[in-house]
């Protein structure tokens, strides 16, 4: 971690700071911490206060967590040399972060997100493993609404701004595709004057774009689906991923874009690219008896998502039979029920059967439908054949991570 004393914070009025010296380490996590680092007490941590302490660790109990964290996020941001990269999106966002991360550090000393701590408290904590010779610090932004994204710039402060899709997601709180797209710009308004954007291409997010920046669209993805993996087209050449899917291609085409708008060497990429590994249950596939296979995509599900996923089910699964364990979609608002018979609707076009879980999957119209995840593996363990392609998505409420280790009888 880059230093800060101590003694630097208590002017801040951040809350009961106890401890003296240099910080060494930023947690929220107790069980994380060890001497010299710095435990932040948010929510429920106030009772682990003590246990931090014991182990030699400065604690903070805040007044305000969020903007306690903010303020520690932008003292260690003002103290960094990196190049800043601030990735969001309606889908794929995590999976490009993890993509980009790879293909960047081999070449730079890189600091990225961990798995999708991606809100108010997740990127003051990634910007709190930044170390005084990090070269390039990959921050993931999610947004549950108008102005987030934009208050989460002002603590990362990025110099070059990713936006992997466009899409149908958090419309309760958006109204529409265009809110949607309007919220995700503010990464892009964010940006200084030599910055660089790199963006989908999308007629709702053009409205949004500045014209005093670099802009970058990245277009749908040239990519061959072989054995050994994706095989994506890029500056003039195939660029091999250990990815199965067209729509993970299309995240590594987007950080492929990113990686040369940071200026890092092209004839570097392959050894990036063949360490991709991607967070978990975003799609990872698990041998089923039979050999058929699981795709656990349990991570979060909206309609965009869905449909690439289905897809993949399909072309991935061809010649065998196609079942899906599908959670509900959630803060979709109105929209709601139009997304989830769309789904239906493509389902039953590939000839994907349906397991719908969740008060929310009742929109699917399913034959087979039960409440809740503990069900649903029970259902799905009669359901099942042997040989048979599945897929395992819904929204992270419904809690479907553990059904596709558990058919495959691996440990979760």
């Amino acid at each position: 971690m880059i230093p800060l004393h101590v003694e630097e914070l208590r002017p801040l009025g951040l809350g009961e700071l106890e401890g003296e010296g240099v910080i060494t380490g930023l947690h929220i996590d107790s069980r994380r911490v060890g001497p010299g680092d710095l435990f932040v007490a948010v929510r429920g941590g106030r009772d682990f206060v003590s246990d931090a302490r014991h182990v030699g660790a400065h604690t903070l109990v805040p007044t305000d967590e969020f903007e306690a964290m903010a303020v520690l996020g932008q003292a260690l941001r003002s103290r960094s040399t990196a190049r800043f990269v601030g990735v969001t999106g309606s889908t794929g966002k995590t999976s490009t972060k993890d993509i980009l991360a790879a293909l960047c550090a081999p070449v730079a000393r890189t600091v990225a997100t961990e798995a999708s701590h991606n809100a108010e408290l997740g990127v003051p904590l990634t910007l709190g493993r930044l170390e005084p010779d990090t070269e390039i610090c990959i921050v993931e932004m999610g947004m549950r609404g108008f102005g987030q994204i934009a208050e989460l710039c002002e603590i990362a402060r990025p110099h070059v701004a990713v936006i992997s899709a466009i899409g149908p997601v958090h419309l309760e709180l958006v109204g529409s595709v265009e809110g949607v797209a309007r919220s995700k710009a503010e990464l892009v308004d964010a940006l200084p004057p030599d910055g660089v954007a790199v963006v989908p291409e999308s007629a709702d997010l053009e409205p949004h774009l500045r014209d005093d920046v670099e802009i970058r669209r990245v277009p749908p993805v040239d990519v061959e689906l072989r054995e050994d993996g994706a095989h994506v087209a890029f500056a003039g050449r195939r660029i091999r991923f250990p990815l199965t899917s067209r729509h993970q291609a299309q995240n590594a085409l987007t950080a492929l874009t990113a990686y040369e708008a940071l200026g890092l060497p092209l004839g570097r990429v392959d050894e990036g690219a063949a360490n991709v590994r991607l967070s978990r249950w975003r799609g990872e596939e698990l041998s089923l008896p039979g050999g058929g296979f699981a795709i656990d995509d349990a991570y979060n599900a909206n309609p965009t998502s869905v449909e690439a996923a289905l897809r993949h089910l399909a072309e991935r699964g061809k010649g065998r039979r196609l079942v899906a364990i599908l959670g509900g979609m959630a803060e979709l608002g109105e929209h709601a029920e139009g997304h989830h018979r769309e789904v239906a609707e493509l389902a039953a076009e590939l000839g994907v059967e349906l397991l719908a879980v969740g008060d929310l999957a009742r929109g699917y119209g399913a034959r087979s439908w039960v409440p809740d995840a503990a069900s649903a593996l029970e259902a799905a363990r009669g359901l099942v054949r042997p040989g048979d392609a599945v897929l395992v998505k819904g929204s992270r409420s419904v809690g479907l991570e553990g059904i596709a280790p558990a058919l495959a009888n691996v440990s979760d």
